[in-house]
């Protein structure tokens, strides 16, 4: 079979040929990855090929070059990058060759390709002459496929390479996308390939952007690009300004006040709903960055500093112009509209919530008229949109501004839900929702507590998305009416307690429906687990039957296991699995101890379950959990269950590709070792064993490892000096770990630093916390200045968080308290030391308790 029949065939109808065509280009890769290679690229750039089959070999050959997994990333840059320079110019020749192809579509397959072979080569300094060829192409008057694609392929590179790769080229790169989405370019398609190239780009021109001339240029071209006669354009243009609006906020003031004030309320005007999205999206955007910059001032104030960054304020200047129009969008709803296509009045809901939070108080003598006059319309449209701009004002404004509306409005929505639209009853259900969750104060359990819960009870039996809103209208009643104040202590009563079995058995009937569309089912178990949580002494009862309820549904589903068909019947099953088991966790957490006498039933469902689901199937993580819950509550009297689990335990464990499972299983470790306490040392070699292993692997996503070095503290605190044969093979790993330092450009590096840093300090509390008041104290003494070391690192890094400082400090006082008697005083007395405790630092309130704490720790060891 030749190329064209293979690629062909990756594309049939028949999953067997898929199959195998993709096998055998499979095979072909690792056989003779050059000639693979210039095979797929020859195929792409044949002009007289079948469209189809150059299309498959494009797309085969971006993947040869990118894949989501990081280490398997590695892997295809490394196989790129080693081969020998005439094949990979060979490559490269026929895909920039086919950026010109007479088919639109191939070329944009090939500007996919060429980003992907940049995305390798750049960063490490290879193909230095690509920007210059790709400008020249640009340039290319007499062919619009090729400055298309050409422009495409600019954009891709620009979305996938670190600014700082591309920084030196901007100027060239930022002239060419701007001269193509110019007015006077007169190929729409260009200007439109111009303007989606300029998006991706906007965020590494941040030089061009800080320098005035450039920046007024560069706007004017944005700005004129939303007036375009071409629609996508103008929807592209406006999708500039909201990237923008993100990335250049405080640059805007000029911007605003001459132009965009006008050309987005014009916009959210459109009669093209793309348009109308994109520009209502605008002010959305707006919105949540003076959020933002609300919650960094209030920051600022607590500490007695200036914030980085002030508010403009742009929104609440706007808020006369701008409120008109999103409350007109609201009446645009469509009476059979999918829930889940994203329109117009979807997102002038969203942006008016919003736009509550950025101004507060101020929206509401904008909003109220409009509720007033349109609640009780003949039109659904009218009296459905004056709900939904109620239910979006009420987080935001101060609630004693809205508190006297709210219980005016109350009885009318509470009388809503018997509408004849039912647009008004979903609305009226997620407004009812909001109140129950953000204005629960002006619930009057002796008014209105029983229509309230009445007319929710009575809707479990509407419409799917109906129903969704009144389960999350119940489940907010639960958490918020709850009169809960410590996890640990349940009060004799609650409001709720009258009306406790009612719901519960409702929600449970809810349940019992084969379907889940709008999520109703997954809803009704969500608000059943927060009424077990949140029920009081006098509703324990009623949780013991829900227990019962639950359990008998398990065994059910999994006596009817193999009887499933087909994959929506295993998801569905699977779904229904995962529900039971957070009821189940919520009951146990409830109950506690007492749940000693229902523990074998669990577990042999529990290990059922485990048993048939298989290790690839997300369950698995449920049952994990109601294993570790389990474990925390019974403590001891776990110790029947271990060896039962254990074999079940350890493949999940080395489950290395599965990072969410693998996560959980190293949960569990830290859950059995605290619940066995001491009893848990004839595990902790088998523990430590499989955690050293993991770290060593190299497909086990980083993440993971965080949380195993944690759990090192975890099997120390609980076995203590019996911790000894681990200790420093334990303490150089933790070591090693705490010295990776975050690179400042790098987001995603800094924030798996600081959680990396706070899991290094969590295992070393745990580890002084196991050996402290023991014989074998003086093992630590050894390991003191690391520990110091990574406390100084953190203490001293600006981009650390609170709760590393928070970990931190107190570390610095565990060590001091676990050497009262000058045995670590030299290196207590450091200047470091003493300069920390003196600092006026941001701290919060509890890490300045800590400090108080670590203070005192230092000065009695340093006497």
């Amino acid at each position: 079979m030749n190329a064209s029949e293979l690629l062909a065939n990756t594309l049939s109808a028949d999953s067997a040929t898929r199959q195998e065509a993709a096998t055998r280009l499979e095979n072909a890769s690792r056989e003779n990855y050059p000639a693979y290679m210039v095979m797929l690229a020859s195929e792409l750039a044949n002009e007289s090929g079948n469209p189809v089959v150059r299309n498959a070999a494009g797309l085969a050959l971006k993947n040869a070059f990118s894949a989501r997994d990081s280490s398997r990333q590695s892997h295809y840059s490394a196989r790129w990058l080693a081969l020998d320079g005439d094949t990979k110019n060979k490559v490269k020749h026929e895909v920039l060759l086919t950026l010109g192809s007479a088919s639109a579509k191939i070329g944009s397959v090939a500007a996919q390709v060429v980003s992907a072979i940049a995305a390798v080569e750049l960063p490490v300094n290879q193909w230095h002459e690509l920007v210059e060829i790709l400008l020249g192409f640009v340039n290319k008057q007499d062919n619009d496929n090729l400055r298309i694609a050409t422009l495409q392929a600019i954009g891709y590179i620009c979305e996938a390479i670190k600014p700082e790769v591309l920084t030196a080229r901007a100027n060239e790169i930022l002239t060419a996308v701007i001269h193509g989405a110019r007015p006077a370019e007169p190929s729409q398609e260009v200007r439109l390939a111009a303007v989606n190239a300029l998006y991706n780009s906007l965020e590494f021109v941040r030089e061009n952007f800080d320098r005035e001339g450039e920046r007024n240029y560069i706007m004017q071209v944005v700005c004129e690009a939303t007036q375009s006669s071409s629609v996508p354009t103008q929807v592209a243009a406006f999708e500039c300004l909201v990237r923008i609006m993100s990335l250049y906020y405080d640059k805007m003031g000029f911007y605003m006040e001459r132009a965009l004030f006008g050309l987005t309320v014009m916009g959210m005007n459109h009669p093209e709903e793309a348009v109308a999205l994109q520009a209502v999206e605008f002010w959305s955007t707006v919105c949540e960055e003076e959020i933002d910059l609300q919650i960094e001032a209030a920051e600022a104030q607590e500490y007695g500093e200036q914030p980085e960054h002030e508010s403009k304020f742009f929104a609440k200047t706007a808020l006369n112009e701008i409120i008109p129009v999103l409350l007109n969008l609201l009446t645009k709803q469509e009476e059979d509209a999918d829930e889940e296509e994203w329109n117009v009045a979807m997102a002038a809901g969203t942006c008016l919530s919003l736009l509550a939070q950025a101004v507060q108080d101020a929206v509401v003598p904008s909003v109220i008229p409009f509720i007033e006059s349109h609640i009780k319309l003949p039109d659904w449209h009218k009296r459905e949109a004056a709900v939904m701009a109620f239910g979006s004002i009420l987080d935001g404004p101060d609630p004693e501004v809205l508190r006297a509306l709210v219980v005016q409005a109350l009885p009318l929505l509470i009388e809503m839900m018997r509408d004849e639209s039912v647009n008004v009853k979903d609305t009226t259900a997620w407004t009812l929702g909001r109140i129950c969750d953000l204005m629960i104060n002006v619930v009057d359990p002796q008014v209105h507590l029983h229509p309230l819960i009445t007319v929710l009870v009575v809707s479990l039996d509407e419409q799917a998305r109906i129903v969704t809103n009144c389960c999350w209208a119940l489940n907010c009643l639960s958490d918020q009416l709850s009169m809960i104040v410590d996890e640990d202590v349940t009060p004799a009563t609650s409001p709720l307690s009258p009306y406790y079995e009612g719901i519960t058995s409702a929600l449970l009937r809810v349940t019992e429906k084969p379907s889940n569309e709008s999520n109703f089912r997954t809803a009704a178990y969500e608000a059943l687990t927060s009424f077990v949580s949140r029920s009081a002494t006098d509703s324990l009862q009623t949780v013991w039957t829900i227990l019962g309820t639950i359990l008998a549904r398990m065994e059910h589903l999994l006596s009817v296991q193999n009887q499933l068909l087909g994959v929506d019947d295993r998801q569905n099953w699977s779904e229904l699995q995962s529900n039971l088991c957070s009821v189940l966790i919520s009951v146990i957490r409830k109950v506690g101890p007492e749940i000693q006498p229902r523990a074998d039933r669990i577990m042999t469902l529990i290990l059922q379950l485990i048993a048939t689901v298989g290790k690839q199937s997300t369950v698995l993580e449920d049952a994990f959990l109601v294993v570790g819950s389990l474990a925390a509550t019974l403590e001891q009297a776990f110790t029947p269950y271990i060896n039962a689990f254990l074999p079940y335990l350890y493949p999940a464990l080395k489950a290395h590709e599965d990072t969410q499972l693998c996560t959980v299983a190293v949960g569990l470790i830290g859950d059995i070792s605290r619940a066995l306490g001491e009893n848990s040392a004839q595990y902790a070699n088998a523990f430590m064993s499989v955690l050293l292993e993991n770290l060593q692997s190299a497909v086990l996503n980083r993440n993971v490892k965080i949380p195993i070095l944690a759990c090192f503290g975890d099997i120390a605190m609980a076995i203590g000096p019996a911790y000894e044969p681990y200790l420093d093979t334990a303490m150089g790993v933790l070591r090693q770990a705490g010295q990776l330092q975050p690179n400042p450009l790098d987001l995603d590096l800094l924030d798996y630093v600081n959680q990396l840093r706070e899991g290094i300090l969590d295992a070393y509390v745990g580890i002084v916390t196991g050996f402290k008041d023991t014989p074998k104290t003086q093992l630590l003494l050894p390991h003191v200045p690391s520990m110091l070391e990574l406390i100084q690192r953190t203490l001293h890094d600006e981009d650390r968080t609170e709760l590393g400082a928070k970990s931190a400090i107190g570390l610095l006082g565990d060590l001091a308290d676990t050497f009262p008697h000058g045995q670590i005083k030299d290196l207590l007395l450091a200047d470091w030391i003493q300069a920390q405790l003196r600092a006026k630092s941001r701290l919060s309130p509890d890490a300045k308790k800590t400090l108080r704490w670590a203070r005192e720790m230092i000065k009695r060891a340093t006497q």
